[in-house]
């Protein structure tokens, strides 16, 4: 697994250095651990560390290897993911409104709790969905600090990232490397088609509740 590609950063070179370092130690993991090098990859990336992108070509590329295991790599990642997005709820849950206000702006963060107060699972669900660079650490936080309710949160984490990944899962298995190779070249491109997926998946929600909602209410 040493040839699994290492995503790059522009950051300064002490601190790209350390990041790459840590990728490279995580990724060494999946050979003697498998599955569950998946599970603390996910873990960490979801929660205290930063590593975009690892957990997305690690599933691609082991899948390709191994496509008998495509589920349980998935299932592997995706349980790793709740697990570190419920530790950082929790420190949002138990007093995260300075570290939100610290490290966000203002504006940023009333948009956020305004999503919250009208769309509070999607407002988890879709981000959980989509691949970096998108930020989403914030609106982890962000539901501890406004107090979700901790099912309905690992729900909608669990499914976005289920999305996400057993997807990635299966084009992996159906087009192998072109899978790989296109992630790699057109990173950017494939977050958009996932955003738009997602936008397409808020607006079916929204025709679907507005439609249930004026069936129980005819006359209003």
């Amino acid at each position: 697994m040493n040839s699994l590609p290492v995503t790059e950063f522009k950051l300064y070179k002490p601190l790209k250095q350390i990041i790459l370092n840590i990728q490279q130690f995580f990724l060494g993991l999946t050979d003697p651990l498998g599955g569950w090098a998946l599970l603390l990859i996910a873990f960490f990336d979801s929660s205290f560390l930063s590593l975009p992108e690892v957990s997305d070509i690690l599933i691609i590329s082991l899948s390709i290897k191994n496509p008998e295991l495509m589920l349980y790599y998935c299932t592997m990642t995706t349980v790793g993911s709740v697990l570190g997005c419920l530790a950082l709820f929790y420190v949002g849950y138990r007093g995260g409104t300075v570290l939100l206000k610290k490290k966000y702006a203002a504006r940023h963060l009333k948009t956020i709790v305004s999503w919250h107060q009208r769309f509070e699972f999607l407002t988890i669900m879709i981000p959980a969905i989509l691949p970096p660079p998108t930020p989403f650490k914030i609106f982890v936080i962000s539901a501890g600090v406004l107090k979700m309710n901790p099912k309905k949160f690992i729900l909608s984490v669990a499914l976005g990232r289920s999305i996400r990944y057993f997807l990635e899962g299966y084009l992996a298995v159906q087009y192998g490397e072109k899978v790989l190779n296109h992630l790699k070249e057109n990173y950017l491109n494939f977050s958009w088609i996932i955003l738009i997926l997602a936008i397409v998946a808020l607006l079916t929600f929204l025709l679907y509740r507005k439609y249930y909602s004026l069936r129980q209410n005819p006359n209003s």
